[in-house]
């Protein structure tokens, strides 16, 4: 998972870059870079860290220009080699950067294309690279000196059929100017905005989600469309196209449950009224299975849980407390390398607050539950700060099948609810009692309130395992696992730390 942005200002745009990266970096903590053009030049600073960590003042004035794109970045398939920070670069045609968040499921068959058919070097393992190689090839196969705004349309049109999975993509063409564009599902979020500057003219930014324009004072205008490609030149104009498929929009699901911020809106609906409706349905289901409950208080693990867990309060007619103070210095556990290392991580990230537990029926409340050791741990916090009983709730329903779309998820032998019951899954994390959001209900929460259509359809396959992309099989999943189970990630950290040459280049 990453986030996205690209900027057309008419003033310099460093520092815009930076605050919208700052915005975005709940996207992504394992590493940032920014891409800005002046008079032809592209100028870079990327590395492993957190926004603040990676630019310095020396930084930021080097970033010259009134254009650039930037992004962060959680490994997408497990590494974290700075060779594979973003944006990417290749210099012919033109010179072009990119920025991508997702993941293309087609990626060795790419990469092995490039190599045979295309003549292209692919440097890194990252299925980025070879993204912007499929795009650097169609627009050089155009043999075009100065390509105008249809050739470019072309040759995302033929990155589209040519790359399957998920991909939102900010990109810079030298002396051409500043696009975006999103797959034909529409799998990952894009968004794009304007606000007028001095003399009436227009700024342009694309972002991956709507938080990151509001802060920096653009209106949003809407969300790229699955398929589409918007493109502002270099004089300012905005131009836009769609790809003509037959795919259906498919968002993904899980933005809504976990990632993305709550003052964000993702295709029109909203991220917060999401998470509290997903709060009243588990309400509902608790007073159908559970109408005598004994329920004394209930507390959310903080924080993506806490608009569920508030209108759950509110629906049961219950006290809501907060019981954990969050250390938010520590990142998101389910995406931490090694089992080890996310238990520790969860003990530094959460303290129990005695005074909310001691003695009361407690229902502690999380977005998701994936490997299950956190909220195992949590439970025993509880139980060690004195509750009686604990129970537990799921905004999300089981997840039972690895993402394949951009999200590091765990393979399934490491999910716990892959090969279990839900009462199997009680017993392992030790609840005295479990219950699980509906996935229709999730789907119905996600809906925007004003166009309630229930044959609109979302990337559930976390939960129901169906690939929207329909190439997915258990061949795939079984080579994912290869990359993908701690045991190997454990290894390519190993040889990263002896090996890597770190990559923290100021201009190409």
């Amino acid at each position: 998972m990453c986030g996205i942005v690209g900027i057309y200002n008419l003033a310099p745009v460093n520092q815009d870059l930076y605050d919208a990266l700052t915005v975005l970096q709940h996207r992504g903590q394992d590493a940032a870079g920014i891409v800005t053009k002046e008079n032809g030049k592209f100028y870079l600073r990327k590395s492993n860290g957190l926004v603040r960590d990676v630019f310095h003042t020396r930084h930021m004035h080097h970033l010259a220009g009134n254009m650039g794109i930037g992004h962060v970045r959680y490994p997408t398939a497990g590494t974290s080699s700075s060779a594979e920070s973003q944006p990417l670069y290749v210099n012919s045609p033109y010179g072009i950067v990119l920025a991508h968040n997702g993941n293309l499921t087609n990626y060795k068959q790419l990469a092995d294309e490039l190599f045979r058919a295309d003549l292209r070097h692919v440097n890194t393992s990252s299925d980025s690279e070879v993204l912007l190689n499929v795009f650097a090839h169609e627009l050089h196969r155009l043999n075009k000196l100065q390509p105008t705004k249809d050739d470019v349309f072309e040759a995302v049109d033929a990155l589209h059929r040519r790359c399957r999975g998920a991909y939102a993509v900010v990109a810079m063409i030298s002396g051409y100017g500043l696009l975006g564009f999103r797959d034909p599902y529409g799998i990952r979020p894009l968004v794009y905005g304007e606000r007028t500057a001095e003399g009436g003219k227009k700024e342009y930014m694309i972002a991956s989600e709507s938080v990151a324009l509001d802060a920096l004072g653009f209106d949003v205008v809407r969300d790229v469309l699955p398929g589409e490609v918007v493109y502002i030149d270099e004089a300012g104009e905005l131009h836009s196209h769609v790809f003509k498929s037959n795919t259906a929009h498919t968002p993904c699901i899980f933005e809504y449950v976990y990632f993305a911020r709550p003052d964000s809106i993702i295709d029109g609906s909203s991220v917060y009224k999401a998470r509290v409706r997903m709060g009243e349905y588990l309400a509902e289901k608790i007073l159908r299975e559970r109408p005598d409950h004994d329920i004394d208080v209930v507390i959310p693990i903080p924080e993506s849980s806490r608009p569920s867990a508030m209108e759950l309060a509110v629906r049961l007619g219950v006290k809501f407390r907060e019981g954990f103070v969050k250390n938010r210095y520590i990142g998101r556990t389910f995406i931490m390398p090694g089992q080890e290392q996310r238990k520790k991580s969860v003990k530094q990230k959460l303290n129990p607050i005695p005074l909310e537990f001691h003695g009361k029926n407690v229902l502690l409340v999380d977005d998701s539950i994936v490997r299950g050791t956190t909220c195992e741990q949590i439970i025993t916090m509880a139980r060690q700060a004195g509750a009686k009983k604990v129970y537990f709730a799921s905004a999300a329903p089981p997840i039972r099948y690895p993402n394949v779309y951009g999200i590091d998820m765990p393979v399934k032998s490491e999910l716990i609810a892959h090969d279990k019951t839900e009462k199997e899954i009680e017993k392992e994390i030790g609840a005295d009692w479990l219950i699980y959001q509906d996935l229709d209900k999730l789907v119905q929460a996600v809906l925007p309130t004003d166009d309630p259509d229930p044959t609109r359809a979302f990337d559930c396959s976390v939960f129901d395992g169906h690939y929207v992309t329909d190439d997915v099989d258990e061949a795939y999943l079984d080579a994912l696992k290869q990359s993908r189970a701690d045991s190997v990630q454990e290894a390519q950290r190993s040889t990263l730390e002896k090996n890597e040459l770190v990559d923290v280049s100021e201009s190409f």
